[in-house]
C-alpha cells in the first residue's frame, strides 16, 4: 500500500509550488510597486520644495525655480518626470512666495495596470531687501 501511496504525490509538489506563485508574485508586486510610488513622489517633493526656495532668493524669476527642479528630478529619477514643471507668485498670508507645482506618472510595475498619476507642490517665501 506504501508504493501506491507515493506516486499518487508524484508531481504534487509543482502544483503546490504554482498555487503559492500565484498569490505570492502579484503581491510582491503591489508592495515593489507602493515603494516606487513613494519614493517618486518624495524625490519630486524634495526637488518642488528646493526649487521653490532656489526661486524664492531676491532678483530671480519663478521660472529659475521650475528649471532648477527639472535638473533635481532629472538627476534623482529621469527626465519623463520633469516635464510638468511649472512655477508663479502667490500670496501665502500676505506674503509673496514661489510655489513651484510638479505633475508626473509613474509607470505600472507589472504588465498590466494603470499607472499612478502625482501631483506635488512646493513653496517658499520669497526674500525682500530691507
Amino acid at each position: 500500500m506504501a508504493p501506491l501511496a507515493r506516486r499518487s504525490q508524484v508531481g504534487s509538489a509543482v502544483v503546490d509550488f504554482v498555487l503559492v506563485l500565484v498569490v505570492l508574485v502579484p503581491l510582491f508586486l503591489g508592495i515593489l510597486q507602493v515603494a516606487l510610488v513613494l519614493h517618486v513622489r518624495n524625490t519630486l517633493t524634495a526637488a518642488a520644495s528646493e526649487g521653490a526656495r532656489y526661486a524664492a532668493v531676491v532678483d530671480r524669476p519663478a521660472e529659475a525655480g521650475a528649471a532648477r527642479t527639472r535638473e533635481q528630478i532629472a538627476g534623482a529619477l529621469a527626465s519623463r518626470f520633469a516635464s510638468g514643471v511649472t512655477a508663479q507668485m502667490v500670496d501665502v498670508q500676505g506674503a509673496q512666495a514661489v510655489r513651484v507645482d510638479v505633475e508626473a506618472e509613474v509607470p505600472p510595475l507589472g504588465l498590466w495596470g494603470p499607472g499612478v498619476r502625482l501631483s506635488v507642490s512646493g513653496h517658499a517665501v520669497e526674500e525682500v531687501v530691507p
